[in-house]
């Protein structure tokens, strides 16, 4: 799976998640871009992409998240692994 499939379905989660069918998420986009996007709905978005995906992630690599691309990054390299 490549970045571009992982970003497209990262969107469908926070279209689901975050119940807004205008989301268009970039690389670059942080929840301070989508108004949406607090801190439990942050959890359920995680949830949401751990299920997806199956994958799981440490609490430390969640802190790291600072933007949209972090989380494909990280899911990148749990799918490939």
């Amino acid at each position: 799976m490549n970045q571009n499939e992982i970003l497209a379905e990262c969107n469908k989660i926070f279209i689901d998640q975050l119940d807004n069918p205008s989301i268009v998420l970039k690389r670059e986009t942080t929840a301070a871009d989508i108004d949406e996007w607090d801190s439990l709905n942050h959890i359920q978005i995680i949830v949401a992409i751990e299920k997806r995906f199956k994958i799981r992630f440490t609490s430390s690599e969640i802190q790291n998240f600072k933007s949209v691309g972090d989380m494909c990054d990280a899911i990148a390299k749990k799918v490939t692994a």
